[in-house]
């Protein structure tokens, strides 16, 4: 029998030698360990207030639900409800500057002695009072900007052309209502009518008596004529006083109002009427600044 040495045998099942993975492949393989050491169902946690601390460890592994992508609906700002007031206060405003726009303009152009000096007060009145109408709202927001300067000479030009405009309203608001007043006098009412026609048949009697001379009978057809001239004197007095029944009834409703204590005259009346005929329409400037202010 032959001798065998150890080092001569050869071991029929011999280990093959591992080869080295790619890095797919380890992937794949610690996917697959992954898979296999997580629970065969585990509930979704519940959401918590507060977040989990990064440094908080878990032992059991946990299967993350996939995020779902929520939209919250946005919140469009809106703008704030305008109050009416200052809309109100706005056309207002633009109404008196156009009143005063067209009675300035319409009274300036009277003064013109040609068509072309007419034109050109006309356009004179209208940039007055564009200006005494925008004045105010410029000049009050240079003063909040701090330019004081500019701010006072933007109040000066506006006084200047108020001045202006006032002047040219109160000459509007004179002729039209002393011609209104001339024209309502000169009414022949029923009473003037009676009145002229008995002053008429006794100046015809009394001409008719003296032609022979003068005596008793005469001297009654001339006291009669006297007394017709008187019935027509008074009956176009009461036709010039109720020409201007706006004056005579806010004179009764102040002397009835303050128990007689005021008793003011027509003229008080008339100058307080003409004041405000001529000052409302000029203060559309001011009207206008006060509404912006509070839109």
């Amino acid at each position: 029998m032959a001798d065998h040495d150890s080092a001569s045998i050869v071991t029929l099942h011999q280990p093959r030698p591992k080869t080295a993975k790619t890095p797919a492949e380890r992937a794949a393989a610690y996917r697959a360990r992954k898979r296999a050491n997580l629970p065969a169902v585990i509930p979704a946690p519940a959401p918590a207030p507060a977040s989990i601390p990064s440094t908080t460890s878990c032992s059991t592994p946990v299967t993350l639900l996939p995020r779902e992508d929520v939209t919250f609906p946005q919140r469009t700002s809106t703008p704030a409800r305008r109050q009416v007031a200052p809309i109100l206060l706005t056309i207002a405003a633009l109404a008196l500057a156009e009143v005063g726009v067209t009675m300035n303009a319409w009274y300036a152009h009277s003064l013109g002695s040609s068509e072309t000096a007419g034109w050109l007060f006309l356009a004179l009145g209208i940039a007055a009072d564009l200006v005494a109408l925008a004045a105010p709202s410029v000049a009050a927001g240079l003063w909040q900007a701090r330019q004081r300067v500019t701010a006072l000479a933007g109040w000066l030009v506006w006084l200047l052309t108020f001045i202006f405009a006032i002047t040219a309203s109160i000459g509007f608001a004179s002729v039209n209502i002393a011609d209104v007043t001339a024209s309502r006098a000169s009414r022949i009412t029923p009473a003037v009518v009676t009145a002229q026609a008995a002053l008429s048949d006794a100046m015809a009697s009394r001409d008719r008596e003296c032609r022979g001379g003068v005596g008793k009978f005469c001297r009654e057809r001339e006291a009669a004529v006297a007394q017709a001239r008187q019935a027509v004197d008074l009956a176009v007095g009461n036709v010039t006083q109720t020409a201007d029944p706006q004056t005579e009834a806010s004179i009764r409703i102040v002397a009835w109002a303050s128990m007689g204590t005021l008793r003011p005259t027509g003229s008080d009346f008339e100058m307080l009427r003409l004041l405000l005929l001529a000052l409302l329409p000029q203060i559309g400037g001011v009207v206008l600044m006060i509404g912006r202010a509070n839109v």
